[in-house]
């Protein structure tokens, strides 16, 4: 008797395990609308995260007891009292998971009728026992659209999915590819749902050219509208990379604290479930909320501000005397310079910030932004101001700017340099390579060269600081105050940078004319050959004539 193939899929990498896990919740999508789907997938990475962190912990609290040297009766007492005190798991910034939310308790029930049942009172019991997830957890796996069977095979599909063995071959914890596998959801749901994405998730290239721009290593860290987090976690790789640790202790804080606030109650939650599943205690409000009519962080001051706020908002929350408004009242039409005087508001003494709007609004006269725009240059409160190519957006492909608020460009902590009365431009949208049809994305190298002349205008101690700064025909440049006046105020980089260099290849210009016209010429031909060859194999179709004047009629 032939011997049945086991059709039983695994994944020996994390990219292998995030791609298998995204076509087998992909087959999930049919059933329900794309944010109802994307809470449900996501939910259930986090629970698989905070149970296997638990479970983690729960070895490590075994071992220390054992080595401790309890034994018998005794070993057994001392543990089940650590294994069911919270703050054991605490202590080691670990959620408590309750006995009906640890995943193997689930995964005994993923072939019963009753799995949404007992994952919705899952995610009830993580959210009771543990203060900050009340509200970022949704309770929609028992719904009748969620078909039950394709959900146990994604109950299994987790389940099975070797950790223990990634963590041995890549030396990284099983909770970081975790983690990766969040990010990468992420990424995907913003990729499907197109230019609503841009919504919840900013891309990496953008986040991680912001961050190594601001450097944010000790401090506040604050994002008005944060979306899912993206910011944050990109800030943490960023103090890693620098030989900090997230959580230093300073006192009881970690060495970078961050802030955050969010108006979508959906993204709202799944920045909460971003930040925990990273292990990062972010303040991000006790819900959501709209940042101009309810500030959750009123009267706090930070030393750096990472944000994208939605592009031109129309409707606002507009009071033409908030005291915020220290450059003029924004228009009540669009919200760009209020995010920016927001910002602006929020910065402490040294503060910087990284702010990502509309390539309009470096040179917009409506509504009187013009003026704004002169009272801030003057004012020293632009340090910045850097133009991205396009593409680098989920669902659309416009070009955007990064403005860089300072509220001190002085010689100090923040900067050798003195660059009061100076603004830096930079234009990168030349730069980046093309992922595929519609995405563009930074190398390392594009990242670094863009924040490098930052950090070499600045004069920081980074060391993507290169040295002297110098301006570079068509890529950066610094310019006076009385230079930004003599174009109207308009901050867009092409109009200071200039060109860049073209090499001369020692080739006589009449030479290249020449050489040029012959080139055309060729192309012209072959041009024609092509449509003569277009024309023969439409005329083998045998399609039907359609009189040229019904066709000009067609399109009136």
């Amino acid at each position: 008797m032939a011997t049945k193939k086991s059709t039983k899929t695994t994944a020996s990498s994390p990219e292998e395990l995030r791609d298998l896990m995204w076509k087998a919740a992909d087959k999930l999508r049919g059933s329900m609308n794309a944010s109802d789907y994307m809470n449900f997938v996501l939910g259930l990475i986090f629970l698989k995260y905070v149970s296997d962190s638990f479970d983690e912990r729960s070895e490590a609290i075994t071992a220390e007891v054992r080595e401790e040297g309890f034994e018998g009766d005794a070993f057994d007492e001392e543990l089940a009292e650590r294994l069911n005190d919270p703050d054991e798991f605490y202590g080691e910034s670990v959620y408590f998971v309750p006995q009906q939310a640890r995943w193997n308790y689930i995964a005994d029930f993923a072939k019963t009728d009753s799995i949404g049942a007992v994952l919705d009172a899952a995610m009830r019991a993580i959210m009771e026992q543990n203060d900050r997830l009340r509200g970022a957890l949704a309770e929609i796996y028992n719904k009748e659209n969620v078909d039950q069977r394709r959900l146990a095979g994604l109950i299994d599909l987790f389940s099975n999915a070797d950790f223990k063995g990634m963590r041995e071959q890549t030396g990284r914890s099983s909770l970081d590819v975790l983690g990766e596998v969040y990010e990468y959801f992420l990424g995907k749901f913003a990729s499907k749902q197109g230019q609503r994405g841009g919504e919840f998730y900013t891309p990496r290239s953008v986040v991680r050219t912001l961050v190594d721009i601001l450097a944010p290593v000790n401090g506040k860290l604050y994002d008005p509208c944060c979306g899912s987090g993206g910011m944050f976690v990109q800030s943490e790789r960023f103090v890693e990379a620098h030989g900090k640790n997230f959580k230093e202790e300073k006192g009881f804080e970690p060495a970078l604290m961050v802030y955050g606030q969010e108006l979508n109650d959906q993204t709202w939650r799944l920045a909460r479930l971003n930040l925990a599943i990273h292990g990062i205690f972010g303040d991000l409000g006790d819900r959501w909320a709209d940042t101009f009519s309810t500030d959750k962080h009123a009267g706090v001051n930070f030393d750096y501000v990472l944000a994208n706020p939605p592009f031109n908002l129309k409707e606002w929350d507009r009071r033409s005397d908030d005291p915020r408004w220290s450059f003029g009242v924004p228009p009540a039409r669009n919200a760009n310079y209020a995010w920016l005087q927001h910002i602006w508001h929020k910065l402490n003494a040294g503060g910087t910030a990284a702010v990502v709007l509309a390539n309009g609004s470096m040179s917009s006269n409506t509504g009187g932004e013009n003026t704004i725009r002169q009272a801030m240059v003057e004012g020293g409160a632009v340090a910045a101001m850097l133009a991205l190519p396009a593409n680098l957006f989920h669902g659309t492909a416009i070009p955007v700017c990064v403005w860089i608020l300072a509220k001190d460009k002085g010689a100090g902590v923040r900067g050798k340099n003195d660059r009061k009365g100076e603004v830096l431009f930079i234009d990168a949208r030349n730069m980046g390579h093309m992922i595929n049809r519609t995405e563009r994305v930074f190398s390392d190298e594009d990242v670094a060269q863009i924040a490098g002349a930052w950090h070499s205008w600045r004069g920081t101690d980074s060391d993507l600081n290169t040295g002297e700064f110098e301006d570079v025909a068509g890529f950066c440049k610094s310019v006076s105050v009385e230079e930004i006046a003599a174009q109207d105020w308009a901050l867009t980089p092409g109009r200071y940078v200039g060109s860049a260099e073209v090499e001369d290849d020692g080739e006589p210009l009449d030479i290249q004319i020449a050489r040029l016209r012959e080139q055309l010429l060729v192309q012209f031909a072959e041009s024609e050959r092509l449509a003569q060859v277009v024309k023969e194999n439409l005329a083998s179709l045998n399609l039907p004539e359609v009189p040229v004047e019904n066709i000009l009629n067609e399109g009136e």
